[in-house]
């Protein structure tokens, strides 16, 4: 009498177990400093360049600023990843990071508390914000790089849904607590905070203990290198398409460079609202990131991902209509929301997709994408804003979104019909 085998049991999904490696726990707490630093930073520069100047086109200038060297250094950036310490490099631009803060610090006290606020002072902010962008240009590609390093292949989906997790939690506090460091303290007190939480962050990162990776010896050169990378994505459309999209949506949908002309001239709610306006999208993305970190890497995601561009769209809209200002937090955290779900689709994408000695590469050309659309887009929307109206370039902006998803959709079947997030051989 023969016996069919017995059908193997998959092992029940395990949503904590990144979170039981010690090395992943200080990875994610320094992401979580640095990240609620560089938002108090943020929101700060934005209300006090917007006091001073009263033009969103400044506004836009800032993303400008930080967008050019961002964008500049990301494949040199992404090459060092690949070649040399990741952890190294993630600390040497944390370290660039803090002195920054300190020196945004350091001007707002000797300067604008006292009255300076001339052409000189605001230029010296966006230099200091040129340096930001570069720093993050190297952290980036290595942070993602290293985070790959320090849990298994088959951990990276509960992995990213952690890592973008804790971000999330950080760009809900971060801008919520700059909106009342800055009311309750000034900037000055709320730049010397954001300077200690990048020295957290540099700690936690002290902290990490990896195997050192084998001496990576390479005949090609850094042109050669590079090309190496973008022929690797190039063989793989579901993932030019994705972060392609991505692009395009925030590029044109986003509406965060511009919070302070809707907090202080439409929805009247002053500096602590702007904080509860830029915390909104956080919000939401927070929650949309618990429910991907306990559950099982989810189905039918290209579908699920083009949904959710498109809401993001559909939101936007919303609230660039809104008069009411809990209105327009319920529809900026949707839109966080509908946006988190493409984070996490792209970031897991990425490294299922890469070998590890090439990740550094993969990301610096993903961040080149999201740098694009992130601090591009906040130029983008100033610029809009001061042409169109604060509320025509956000509505606009939004319609863009959704004729994009559906475009996208049209032009790149394969994306979706992707359904589980797994490794993707060239097509």
């Amino acid at each position: 009498m023969s016996h069919a085998p017995a059908a193997a049991v998959p092992a029940p999904h395990d949503p904590y177990a990144p979170l039981r490696i010690a090395s992943f726990r200080w990875f994610v707490a320094s992401i979580l400093a640095m990240a609620m630093g560089a938002q108090i930073q943020g929101l700060v520069v934005a209300w006090q360049m917007y006091a001073i100047t009263h033009d969103p086109l400044a506004l836009g200038m800032v993303g400008l600023a930080e967008a050019v060297p961002f964008i500049a250094f990301a494949l040199y950036a992404g090459h060092l990843a690949d070649v040399l310490d990741r952890r190294r490099v993630a600390l040497f631009a944390l370290l660039v990071l803090f002195v920054c803060a300190v020196a945004l610090a350091v001007a707002s006290f000797f300067f604008i508390a006292r009255g300076h606020s001339g052409p000189g002072i605001r230029w010296a902010i966006y230099g200091v914000i040129v340096v930001c962008g570069g720093a993050r240009s190297f952290l980036l590609p290595a942070r993602n790089a290293l985070g790959a390093d320090l849990v298994p292949r088959p951990l990276y989906p509960s992995a990213v849904a952690w890592r973008t997790g804790i971000w999330q939690v950080a760009a809900v506090s971060g801008p919520a607590l700059g909106g009342v460091f800055y009311a309750w303290l000034g900037a000055t007190a709320s730049y010397a905070i954001a300077a200690a939480l990048m020295a957290t962050s540099l700690v936690t990162v002290v902290n990490i203990r990896i195997a050192p990776r084998p001496a990576v010896v390479r005949s090609e050169t850094l042109i050669e290198s590079v090309r190496a990378g973008l022929a690797f994505l190039w063989t793989r459309p579901i993932f030019m398409g994705a972060i392609t999209l991505d692009l395009l949506a925030v590029l044109f949908g986003g509406a965060v460079a511009i919070l302070p002309i809707f907090a202080q001239e439409i929805l009247h709610v002053g500096p602590q609202g702007l904080g509860a306006l830029r915390a909104a999208p956080a919000v939401g993305a927070v929650l949309m990131s618990g429910i991907l970190a306990l559950r099982p890497p989810p189905g039918r995601v290209g579908r699920t991902f083009l949904t959710a561009v498109g809401l993001f769209g559909v939101f936007t809209i919303a609230f660039g209509l809104s008069r009411w200002f809990w209105l327009s937090l319920a529809m900026l955290a949707a839109g966080g929301a509908a946006d988190m779900l493409s984070v996490y689709f792209r970031g897991t994408l990425m490294q299922v997709l890469a070998p590890s000695g090439m990740l550094g590469r993969i990301s610096a050309i993903n961040q080149i994408f999201i740098g694009s659309s992130n601090e591009i887009g906040a130029f983008e929307s100033g610029a809009a804003a001061k042409l169109l109206g604060a509320v025509p370039s956000v509505v606009a902006g939004g319609v863009v979104t959704i004729v994009v998803t559906i475009v996208t959709a049209w032009r790149a079947p394969a994306l979706a019909r992707l359904d589980r997030l797994e490794h993707q051989e060239p097509s």
